[in-house]
């Protein structure tokens, strides 16, 4: 399967970078990261095309056949051209339809001056640091297994780093990261930014503008990139943080999904009916 997405095409480069694995089926990819099976975007299919109206519980189904034990439904399609029929059908099947604008930018504009240290996360504190800040922002996530989850991503993102592919930059105060973004080499001239984060009481003050402008900066001063890719939801405040900056909308990403609440609700209403 030739992926055309350049959004789907960095995420794919960037999992396997990291130790994921990709199986192709030619009509559709079976997506596994088996050091983190909770990571929802590291375990998915991606479909090449939507399938006609009336497949898609046959392509959940397909989904429950490649992760058994999975929790979640993570499905993909490499088109953001989706018809009402099928997206109420996928809806109607207990799965949430994101579009996102996939952006990109050769140049960024500077970013006001924050007051925050802005700066690489080194030590295995900034990561740590890190992990904290993401259970900030599901607070009712379980401490332990959230925490176990940042730390596995942690890991896949510090391989990275040691390979040379880039950095994960961090906005600290008093210590601690109160925002953060990495962005790591794809291909040849290409660089996608992962996990843009800022903790729900820090917002608002420049802070997410500064670590993605300083991780860009990295990028094309020290990795030779022409190219930076950035994925944003359409309708979050981030979106015009990045236009701001200088990048502009080149293609969407579709992206299906059911969490593990979800999922597990809907299999105990099963039980009792």
């Amino acid at each position: 399967m030739d992926v055309r997405s350049l959004g789907f095409r960095t995420d794919l480069a960037l999992l396997t970078a990291s130790g994921s694995v990709v199986e192709d089926r030619g009509t559709h990819l079976v997506i596994r990261t088996p050091d983190n099976p909770t990571y929802y975007w590291g375990n998915f299919l991606l479909l090449a095309e939507p399938p006609a109206l009336g497949g898609e519980r046959e392509v959940i189904g397909a989904f429950h056949t490649e992760f058994p034990d999975a929790r979640h439904v993570s499905i993909g399609i490499d088109t953001a051209d989706l018809t009402e029929e099928s997206r109420a059908a996928f809806e109607a099947a207990g799965l949430s339809v994101d579009v996102s604008a996939v952006m990109t930018a050769g140049d960024l504009t500077a970013a006001r001056a924050v007051d925050a240290e802005v700066r690489r996360l080194v030590s295995e504190e900034d990561w740590e640091s890190r992990a904290r800040l993401s259970h900030a922002l599901d607070p009712g996530a379980d401490l332990d297994t959230a925490m176990a989850f940042a730390r596995r991503r942690n890991a896949q993102e510090q391989a990275l780093v040691t390979a040379g592919r880039g950095e994960r930059f961090g906005a600290l105060v008093d210590g601690e990261v109160v925002s953060t973004a990495a962005v790591f080499r794809t291909e040849e001239g290409v660089a996608r930014f992962q996990s843009v984060e800022t903790h729900p009481e820090h917002r608002r003050r420049g802070l997410a503008a500064a670590v993605v402008h300083a991780a860009g900066r990295h990028a094309l001063e020290d990795l030779g990139v022409r190219t930076l890719v950035i994925v944003a939801d359409t309708e979050d405040e981030a979106i015009r943080v990045y236009r701001r900056l200088g990048f502009v909308e080149t293609e969407r990403q579709l992206n299906m999904e059911q969490r593990s609440s979800a999922r597990a609700d809907m299999e105990e209403r099963r039980q009792r009916t």
